[in-house]
């Protein structure tokens, strides 16, 4: 079976945030900070220390 990676995430994100409860203000910073990493000059390093 496989399962698409953003449906995995959406899963993962779901659960945490239902059992960890974690503050919105901290959850929209790590959204913007990811997605402002996405297209910064550190996206290629953060690439290859993913793979």
């Amino acid at each position: 079976m496989q399962v698409p990676l953003w449906l995995a995430l959406l899963a993962v994100g779901y659960l945490g945030c239902k059992l960890f409860r974690p503050p919105v203000w901290l959850i929209a910073i790590l959204l913007l900070g990811g997605y402002l990493l996405a297209d910064s000059l550190f996206a290629p390093v953060i690439d290859t220390a993913v793979k």
